[in-house]
C-alpha cells in the first residue's frame, strides 16, 4: 500500500505544478491586454517652460538658443584676480626641536597656528619673531614658509 500512496503524492504534486503553471500563464496575458498602447512612449514625462511636467513633448517653434558662453557661474573666467599672498607675523609660542612641530601666536589676531618643520625656510626656536603664511590644512590653519624675521639694523 505503502507504493500506491507514493504514486497518488506524486500525480497530486504534478497536478499542482501544472495549475500553478497555468496561473501563471493567464496572469502574464492579462497583463499584456491590460497594458495599453504606448509602451515605453507612456512612461516619459516632459518639463515645459514653466516647469511643470506634461505628458507632450515640447513645441521645437519656442526653443531659445543659449550661447555656453555666456552662462556665468560664480566668478567668471574672464576675470583676472591678483592673488595677494599675505606675510604674516608672529612669535613662535612652542617648538618642538625633537618632533618638529610647535605653534605660532599670530601678532594681530593672538590667534595660535601650527607649524611643522617640513614649512620651514629656515631654523627657528622659541621666542624667535617670524613671518609667515597661511594655508588650510586637515584640522586647521597651518603656517608654510617660516622665516626668521629680519630687524633693520639701525
Amino acid at each position: 500500500m505503502a507504493k500506491s500512496n507514493e504514486k497518488f503524492n506524486k500525480i497530486e504534486k504534478e497536478k499542482i505544478k501544472l495549475k500553478k503553471k497555468k496561473d501563471k500563464e493567464k496572469k502574464k496575458e492579462e497583463r499584456k491586454a491590460n497594458s495599453g498602447t504606448g509602451g515605453m512612449e507612456s512612461m516619459i514625462a516632459y518639463v515645459d517652460e514653466n516647469g511643470n511636467l506634461t505628458s507632450t513633448p515640447p513645441d521645437p517653434k519656442n526653443k531659445i538658443q543659449i550661447n555656453a558662453e555666456d552662462i556665468e557661474i560664480s566668478i567668471t573666467k574672464n576675470r583676472n584676480f591678483d592673488v595677494v599672498e599675505v606675510q604674516r607675523k608672529g612669535t613662535v609660542t612652542y617648538f618642538n626641536t625633537s618632533k618638529g612641530y610647535g605653534f605660532i601666536k599670530e601678532d594681530d589676531t593672538n590667534e595660535s597656528i601650527f607649524t611643522h618643520i617640513n614649512g620651514h625656510v629656515g631654523s627657528i626656536k622659541e621666542n624667535d619673531r617670524v613671518t609667515y603664511e597661511v594655508e588650510r590644512g586637515q584640522k586647521g590653519f597651518n603656517a608654510i614658509n617660516v622665516q626668521l624675521l629680519v630687524k633693520p639694523t639701525p
